[in-house]
């Protein structure tokens, strides 16, 4: 069924994450050293992962020296996770003065040995930064707090302008292709439906058109499903699932890292949104046709377009459709249904059954990341994971789990679970979709009027009767409430 948008009531049972990671209890081993480099539990090669620290800790443990550098799923950890307890431009700030003050930036003159050694890890932690969190740079704060430590290195080395050119001119892209991206979000509501189309249903529509007029080939349409799906995951940063569910740091006295004006989930949302749309869309266009034959067509063909999605790997447009033909206004038009072919759609929902946590969904979606993981093409690589179940997974780790432990030190073996996930999630949008665009399809997909919840019972009633005095009376009710509106 369709979707919420980051609310705790569209998740109805617990995810698979690891229940260690709940009961988490402070340890009595010695807590991570204060200092520069890596402390005993650091998540570094030569040493064990870190479960918990305090917060000087870890950010002390993101810091480069001349002789260090932390693991690349360290730093993307904690970038991931700190700005639940600390705002990025802070957290930067508080980077930048720890290596002004270990590498005696302020001095003059610079040791200029030690500053050639330690320039390439500072360059390179503000790279993977820029490059995996750009949002976080839309703030002013955070590029001046960049230049300001380049700067502070440069004269020991030319090399460092043109190295700081270069990654500003490519946060600069970045930026203006995510504000494309953003701006050029197709805003469809639900509130904007179109129960005017019910009118059609007495009267042969020369204007209205529908989906077998501009698309009959399933595998076609599957594939400009996927393009939709990939175009809007490439627009989620990874910072998204974490600001989704962000809370008070209960050690804060003052307020959450993210107020409502600057908890950026909108990509997010447009992604749950588009879910919607095509439930409905999906249905208004099974329970639209005024013979029963046309209806039964559309919900074959429906059925040959999710199988092809199963085959390509997109789950999030499979569960969508399996959602519009799970409607009551389509599950109940039991003529229409009897008229159709139906076997492969029966096989279609066991793959996607919720039973067991949706096992059998879960089990398809590592087969499907083990063939992206070995894939020569990017046909192979295609992996669009149920947007929703991946949602509540992170939800239910998020609200399973404590952010901190009771000695006050970060729950960090909680955000190794999460950055795990959305890591996962991060290599699959990447992919480049390698088929063709069909503009008039995706215009269709993106525009077409869809009934809302009461439109489609009203063209469900419309196409078979109501069956019992309930129906009858919603009906009646409907007709005088829609159609009174057009």
């Amino acid at each position: 069924m369709p979707q919420t948008a980051c609310s705790g009531t569209m998740f109805t049972t617990p995810s698979g994450f690891s229940p260690h990671l709940a009961c988490a209890e402070p340890g009595e081993e010695e807590a991570p050293q204060e200092g520069p480099g890596p402390g005993p539990g650091a998540c570094l090669a030569d040493g064990p992962p870190i479960t918990s620290a305090s917060l000087d800790t870890l950010i002390q443990n993101l810091v480069p020296t001349a002789d260090y550098y932390p693991e690349k799923a360290y730093v993307f950890t904690f970038l991931l996770s700190a700005r639940l307890f600390i705002p990025p431009p802070e957290l930067l700030a508080r980077v930048c003065e720890l290596c002004i003050k270990q590498q005696q930036l302020d001095q003059s003159p610079l040791d200029t040995a030690k500053v050639r050694k330690f320039g390439p890890k500072i360059l390179q932690l503000l790279t993977e930064w820029t490059e995996t969190f750009p949002s976080d740079f839309r703030d002013e704060k955070m590029v001046g707090h960049l230049k300001d430590i380049i700067h502070r290195i440069a004269p020991c080395d030319e090399a460092y302008w043109k190295t700081l050119n270069q990654v500003l001119q490519k946060l600069s892209q970045r930026l203006s292709l995510m504000s494309q991206g953003e701006e050029s979000i197709v805003k469809v509501s639900l509130n904007a439906s179109s129960d005017k189309l019910v009118a059609f249903k007495t009267k042969p529509p020369p204007i209205q058109k529908d989906i077998l007029s501009i698309c009959n080939d399933p595998y076609t349409l599957a594939q400009q499903l996927t393009h939709v799906e990939l175009e809007h995951l490439s627009r989620i940063g990874p910072e998204e699932f974490v600001q989704a569910f962000v809370q008070k740091d209960p050690l804060d006295g003052t307020q959450p890292c993210f107020s409502d004006q600057k908890k950026k989930t909108s990509n997010l949302e447009a992604y749950v949104r588009w879910f919607n749309r095509l439930c409905y869309l999906v249905a208004t266009e099974i329970c639209m046709p005024a013979k029963k034959k046309q209806r039964a067509q559309v919900i074959e063909f429906f059925i040959d377009v999710a199988r092809e999605c199963f085959n390509i790997g997109n789950f999030n447009s499979l569960m969508a459709i399996i959602s519009g033909m799970n409607m009551s206004p389509v599950s109940r038009l039991k003529k229409t249904w009897s008229k159709a072919k139906t076997a492969k759609f029966f096989i279609l929902e066991h793959q996607m059954d919720p039973t067991g946590n949706f096992y059998n969904y879960r089990t398809a979606l590592r087969g499907a990341a083990h063939r992206s993981q070995t894939a020569n093409s990017n046909r192979e690589r295609i992996v669009i994971p149920f947007f929703s179940l991946l949602i509540k997974d992170i939800y239910f780790l998020n609200e399973g789990c404590a952010n901190r432990l009771p000695n006050g030190h970060v729950n960090f073996e909680k955000f190794v679970e999460l950055a795990r996930q959305v890591g996962e999630f991060m290599t699959w949008k990447q992919v480049e979709c390698p088929f063709e665009e069909d503009r008039a399809i995706l215009h269709y997909l993106h525009t077409a009027p869809i009934f809302s919840e009461d439109g489609l019972y009203l063209a469900s009633y419309e196409s078979e009767s109501p069956e019992n005095q309930v129906e009858k009376d919603r009906w009646k009710a409907l007709r005088s409430n829609v159609l009174a509106k057009t």
